[in-house]
């Protein structure tokens, strides 16, 4: 892993651009910003993806795989801090003396001074994002948005839209989110996470007051997270909204009803409204009150945009259904920490009725699984009916002697609820001889567990055919 240098200079004049790790949802969206930008874009990836071929489709020079070669003439490289200090490009790169900047410096460029809109939390930004944009859309708005995940009905993480507005998913993660000249900031939630980057949960706490505070408008805030409330005795900043099912909450969250997609109440200086989503999910009502927050924020009125927001059909990797077999349904989640699955599994219990729920988790990196690996097996034995535990995502990190899946496995109370198979073939098959009709499978995480979803249908046709 290789953390942000942010002191770096960011270059003033971009003509050629080559991604390291090209591939990423976040980096293929910057990639194809720059291209719309007319600036020249190569870049790699270790492995073949949809989004290479995209990217590819619109103008992109990409290789799978790094190697100094790839660098062209490149006059800036823009890198994740996932790739390790030995990559070839990389090292090239710097040897060059070529201009060697992190992905948010990069998008600190593409901003450009633009009246921007920054949304950060430990869960819900990428959905948040998502709202956030369709809505201005909806109310005839062009914004420029950089988003983690690609927004459902769009079908793109990102795109330049023609008015000043600039929306994006701020990372916290590494700091980067400080980075940004952000006019609005939205604060979804703060769950401490990432203490592998930050020193400790202070420090973790600390960085999101200072987000808030340098808002050059206004900070929005949930009421309810538990981080949140403890962030909020330190912004000092002088347009604090509120939003939650707090009885002092600025914008007032009512009435939550999860039967299917969620509906709520949302009030807001003596006017309410009443909220029907096309996601379900409690924590999407939240999720929505955040975003019309925003909007409030913004100019408009609270019926104008609940509308607006009525119209989000979800991103990509949130509880998205991708096919069934003998009456057993796959969904897939990109919730890789227990807040997140617990709420993605609230969210399929109101999808789900009376069937039940077979989880298959796929830990994400080390860290996050020897830190929280008790909080995880909680979690899945309450919220899941069943729960298929896979090996450690690694990501950026190398591996820890004893933290695998069967760390989280061994810490549930009852073992007949879960079954640890680091083999994914055998994993899918698994699943597909515990599961029955009208049950409900789910991939959950943030790696590359949604890979396993072929496997898991095949097998369920299978067992089908025998």
């Amino acid at each position: 892993m290789i953390r942000p240098d942010l002191t770096l200079p960011i270059p003033e004049t971009i003509t050629s651009a080559h991604f390291i790790g090209i591939g990423g949802s976040g980096m293929s969206g910057l990639a194809r910003m720059f291209l719309d930008a007319g600036i020249r874009v190569s870049g790699s990836d270790r492995a073949d993806s949809d989004n290479l071929r995209a990217l590819e489709a619109a103008g992109a020079t990409v290789h799978v795989g790094h190697d100094a070669a790839h660098l062209g003439d490149a006059d800036t490289v823009i890198h994740t801090g996932a790739i390790w200090p030995e990559n070839p490009e990389f090292v090239t790169a710097k040897q060059r003396g070529l201009h060697v900047i992190h992905r948010s410096q990069a998008l600190f460029w593409l901003i450009g001074g633009r009246r921007l809109v920054s949304i950060a939390g430990a869960h819900g930004k990428t959905t948040s994002t998502g709202m956030l944009v369709t809505a201005l859309q909806a109310l005839g708005e062009d914004p420029n948005f950089v988003n983690g995940g690609v927004i459902e009905q769009l079908g793109v993480s990102s795109s330049s839209g023609a008015d000043e507005l600039f929306v994006i998913e701020a990372d916290e993660s590494d700091g980067t989110f400080l980075l940004y000249e952000t006019s609005v900031a939205l604060i979804t939630n703060v769950d401490p996470d990432h203490l592998d980057f930050f020193a400790s949960e202070d420090a973790f706490y600390d960085a999101f007051v200072r987000f808030g505070n340098e808002a050059r408008e206004a900070v929005v805030i949930s009421s309810d997270d538990p981080g949140a409330q403890r962030v909020h005795p330190g912004l000092t900043h002088p347009n604090v909204v509120t939003f939650g099912r707090a009885a002092g909450a600025d914008l007032r969250i009512d009435d939550i009803v999860t039967d299917g997609p969620v509906a709520a109440t949302l009030s807001h200086a003596g006017e309410s409204v009443r909220m029907q989503l096309a996601v379900p999910g409690a924590h999407n009502a939240v999720n929505a009150a955040g975003a019309v927050a925003v909007l409030i924020t913004l100019g408009r009125g609270l019926a104008e945009s609940v509308r607006a927001v009525e119209g989000f059909a979800g991103t990509v990797r949130r509880l998205e259904l991708h096919g069934a077999e003998r009456g057993v349904q796959v969904y897939d989640d990109y919730s890789h920490h227990p807040t997140e699955v617990q709420a993605a599994l609230e969210a399929m219990r109101s999808v789900a009725g009376g069937g039940r729920i077979i989880a298959i988790q796929q830990p994400h990196t080390y860290s996050r699984t020897q830190h929280m690996y008790r909080e995880f097996a909680e979690v899945l034995e309450r919220y899941a009916d069943h729960t298929v535990m896979l090996d450690v995502y690694g990501a950026r990190e190398d591996p820890v002697p004893g933290v695998t899946g069967e760390l989280v496995s061994g810490a549930f109370t009852d073992a007949s609820r879960v079954h640890y198979v680091p083999d994914w073939q055998q994993a899918a098959d698994y699943t597909a001889q515990v599961a029955r009709e009208g049950d409900f499978v789910i991939t959950l995480g943030c790696g590359n567990v949604y890979q396993l979803i072929p496997q898991v249908l095949e097998s369920l046709r299978r067992t089908d055919e025998v």
